[in-house]
């Protein structure tokens, strides 16, 4: 045995005995699971003479890979099912589609790069960034065409924002269909966006009097586009071409994209590569025939730009079910408001009959994910499980029911009702409506 495997400790009338690493461990682990028979670790870190704590395992033995074996750092192999999914029923092709962030497999308020949620009008639009121009043209003084180096020679911000699509969680107006808060609730995410603010751009091009709406356009095959009021695009619309520090990626616009800050994501509009600027909205198809909530009298609402407060628990849920059994549980999950910040967060074990104020930590930023926990001791019994979020304006997440006395039963778009998870007894969760 290696001296530096030997711990010497002092004993009562007995001088000084030596003890091995491992002989120490088995038995303070038999004596941890004396003391927290409350339930405070998982059974298996309690066992006497657990091996994976008391033997050299593998990864002990031999040296590993250098620094310049990944040189664009990638997820450990263990965490490869941490993707996003798509659901392959949901749309006639991938080119005009959406895929789903895994909000289950995440904490924190930011979300990686590489787990964004994708949505597509006409597939993803591959571009040199030195062949790559932004033109502001209509009621402008000065027509523009920018490079990319013209863009990086102004004024630059970083801003935490979350992008929503309009039609998150669109499936669940008629009840409970998806299971697994990736598909209900995961066309979201939220990262570091740095770009030049879009009224710099705009002063630059210098605006007519009559000036008062702006139609971003795409340079993706769908050409997409949307009315975009004035007095919102000279308050914090931002042209973007980071993300988290780093190059937009491809499926997320680049190499520049609009920032549409607590507006629904259609107005985020990617491969950005013309403004025009007019004294009235362009009423285009992504905001007649798309983008409208349609009434249960048959009319349509428009122009509903802004996304209402919104949350839901992330685990437990469907594709996170407790494994461990009864004892000390942490409920986790996420919540938003294109309002401003979140003040307050509720959650009900009970399915709303009861409700207990949620734990908000990390950054509490305008138009920002947040993230709150709730610490239980759960007794095994069956759980209903549900959140509710106030934004700083005082507005609350409404029940289904409430929303759809306001909406009916037809619409797509903007749905931030209350989300319900059914908790088993062993721990298996499902997609299920309470109100």
């Amino acid at each position: 045995m290696k001296p530096e495997d030997k711990i010497m400790t002092e004993t009562k009338g007995s001088g000084s005995t030596n003890l091995s690493r491992r002989s120490l461990l088995k038995a303070g682990l038999a004596g941890s699971g004396a003391a927290l028979a409350t339930g405070a670790l998982p059974a298996a870190a309690r066992a006497e003479g657990d091996p994976l704590i008391t033997e050299i395992q593998d990864w002990n033995r031999y040296l590993g890979e250098g620094v310049q074996a990944r040189p664009y750092g990638t997820p450990s192999q263990f965490e490869s099912h941490v993707v996003r999914r798509d659901v392959e029923w949901l749309t006639a092709s991938t080119e005009s589609s959406v895929n789903f962030t895994p909000l289950h497999e995440l904490d924190g308020i930011i979300t990686p790069n590489g787990l964004c949620f994708e949505r597509h009008h006409g597939g993803i639009a591959e571009i040199n960034p030195a062949d790559h121009r932004l033109m502001i043209n209509g009621l402008v003084d000065r027509q523009m065409v920018f490079t990319m180096e013209d863009l990086m020679r102004f004024p630059r911000e970083n801003r935490v924002y979350f992008l929503e699509c309009a039609a998150n969680s669109g499936m669940e107006w008629r009840g409970a269909q998806l299971n697994g808060c990736q598909y209900t609730h995961g066309m979201i995410h939220c990262v570091v966006y740095t770009g030049v603010p879009l009224k710099l751009i705009l002063e630059e091009a210098g605006l007519k009097t009559n000036a008062k709406w702006l139609m971003p356009e795409g340079a993706d095959a769908s050409a997409m586009t949307r009315s975009v009021p004035m007095e919102k695009a000279l308050d914090d619309c931002l042209v973007a071409f980071k993300m988290n520090g780093e190059a937009l990626r491809p499926e997320q616009g680049y190499p520049l994209r609009l920032v549409v800050p607590g507006w629904e994501g259609n107005m985020w509009v990617k491969w950005l590569r013309r403004i025009e600027v007019g004294d009235e909205p362009w009423h285009h198809r992504e905001e007649t025939s798309k983008y409208t909530d349609l009434l249960e009298t048959g009319k349509a609402r428009r122009f509903t730009w802004v996304m209402d407060p919104k949350s839901v628990i992330t685990s437990p849920s469907p594709q996170a079910p407790v494994r461990h059994g009864k004892g000390p549980m942490v409920i986790s999950g996420v919540a938003w408001s294109g309002n401003g910040r979140i003040t307050r967060v509720d959650v009900s074990i009970d399915g709303g009959r009861n409700w207990q104020t949620a734990r908000i930590d990390g950054p509490s930023l305008p138009k920002a994910m947040h993230r709150f926990y709730l610490d239980i001791d759960w007794d095994g019994s069956d759980l209903l499980l549900q959140s509710r979020a106030m934004d700083e304006n005082g507005y609350f997440q409404p029940t289904k029911n409430e929303l759809r006395a306001a909406r009916g039963e037809n619409s797509i778009y903007h749905n931030n009702s209350i989300q319900t998870w059914y908790v088993q007894a062993d721990g298996t969760v499902e997609n299920v409506e309470v109100g």
